[in-house]
């Protein structure tokens, strides 16, 4: 996994299934919805809506901690923090064919992540979020590059996604670090144009992209 996940959250002007439009609409393909605190009935249903939108845009749909409902409505895979179901357990659940990823704030987080073999680490926070009450340490740019640092001498070539308060000015400064893609949410929910915010964000992702291939 690499480039922009998009990460759902309700607002003032957007309910999660159009904020999942939203981001589909400026060019994201890789979804994430998170719904917590919601019933797995609730989840489920947002859920098939969300998959049928994502299968009209070729896009891939991961869900946020309700590992039988990403089986349930066949989604790409889901996404465990640290108070969800643990990923090795996960896996018994959904077998090989769903993609897990886990949350991490340490060294120590990603070694553990890794032992249970997640497909992918979202690693963060960058700074303080309004999407999240229950934050990790804040990490900032020097963070990230000594985690992904220890992480790659370390032999763990996991993609590893910078998540938490990330705003676009940050792209450039966080792609240097070696980290393989961005999670956002309120720096495009709370644009002005959020489709618009989308397409800049993805144009300018690619851009730094192959910037850092080269």
């Amino acid at each position: 996994m690499n480039g922009l996940l998009f990460i759902t959250h309700q607002t003032e002007r957007y309910d999660y299934l159009r904020s999942v439009g939203i981001a589909l609409e400026g060019g994201c393909r890789q979804i994430q919805l998170r719904m917590k605190g919601a019933s797995t009935g609730e989840v489920e249903t947002v859920a098939r809506r969300a998959k049928t939108l994502c299968d009209q845009f070729g896009a891939a749909l991961y869900i946020n901690d309700y590992v039988d409902v990403c089986r349930n409505v066949n989604a790409a895979g889901v996404h465990l923090g640290k108070s969800d179901m643990p990923p090795s357990e996960a896996r018994t659940v959904l077998g090989d064919k769903f993609v897990i990823g886990g949350s991490a704030n340490t060294f120590e987080d990603i070694l553990a992540l890794h032992k249970q073999q997640v497909d992918y680490i979202g690693l963060g926070p960058l700074r303080l979020t309004a999407t999240k009450t229950d934050l990790s340490p804040v990490l900032g740019l020097e963070g990230y590059r000594s985690l992904v640092k220890q992480s790659r001498d370390s032999g763990i070539l996991l993609p590893i996604l910078a998540i938490g308060g990330i705003t676009i000015e940050d792209l450039s400064g966080i792609m240097q670090t070696g980290i393989s893609g961005i999670a956002l949410s309120s720096a495009i929910l709370n644009a002005e144009n959020p489709v618009e915010a989308t397409k800049k964000i993805m144009k300018r992702l690619s851009s730094l992209q192959t910037a850092t291939n080269i």
